[in-house]
């Protein structure tokens, strides 16, 4: 699992700075903050993951309430998020049950 008192912050590639707000209106801000909110559940994402790098998705809240999921990778001590949207109602149902 991830050690985050080992990350350093957010690492952001051109190819996913703008597609978050462009495609699912989730500013980037909005995409970090989930990581500095309670609860946040955090699992690999096998079906994504490569044999040279693992992807997890996390679901959490914003500092205003939005429910997020966040997909992202861990390089050299960064968070790299690859996607970040509203939560689905699946998952908003697994996020509150996990976390009650």
């Amino acid at each position: 699992m991830i050690d985050f008192e080992k990350i350093e912050g957010f690492q952001w590639d051109e190819g996913n700075i703008e597609k978050n707000p462009k495609k699912h209106g989730i500013s980037n801000i909005e995409s970090e903050q989930i990581f500095f909110n309670e609860p946040l559940l955090v699992a690999e994402d096998n079906f994504h993951s490569t044999h040279n790098e693992i992807r997890y998705s996390a679901l959490g809240i914003t500092d205003i309430g939005k429910n997020l999921t966040v997909i992202f990778t861990i390089r050299y001590n960064f968070i790299r998020i690859i996607s970040a949207r509203i939560m689905s109602d699946r998952e908003r149902k697994i996020y509150n049950e996990k976390t009650k």
